[in-house]
């Protein structure tokens, strides 16, 4: 999962987690640290951001957090998604990264339902 997935209860309405059982059934969570560190920083903020972020860091403790090379969390994703059977985004620039990778990613489709989109 990336920063706007674990973000996406906030700022989309989106049970992440339930529509994660409806599309995919058993699953393990997987957060790499970069996306860690990116959501206690943005929790540090102010408004709506700090409050999805701070929503975010809570729901990535039911996550197994990875180690991996890269500081910036898109790269890490990255670096991670083929490792993995799916990723967990709402970033259309990363969404094409990893379609491009070879890697299904898991988006919101509509109002607040989660879809598997293949490379």
């Amino acid at each position: 999962m990336d920063t706007s997935a674990l973000m996406m209860p906030v700022e989309s309405g989106v049970r992440v987690f339930d529509e994660l059982d409806r599309v995919v059934g058993e699953y393990e969570c997987v957060v790499p640290r970069a996306v860690v560190d990116e959501l206690g920083k943005l929790s540090q903020g102010g408004g709506a951001e700090a409050t999805a972020a701070s929503v975010g860091a809570d729901l990535a403790t039911r996550c197994r957090t990875v180690d991996h090379e890269e500081s910036y969390a898109d790269d890490a994703i990255v670096e991670l998604g083929p490792e993995f059977d799916l990723v967990v985004t709402n970033d259309a620039p990363l969404r094409e990264r990893l379609l491009d990778a070879g890697v299904p990613v898991i988006h919101i489709r509509g109002r607040n339902k989660l879809a598997i989109t293949q490379p």
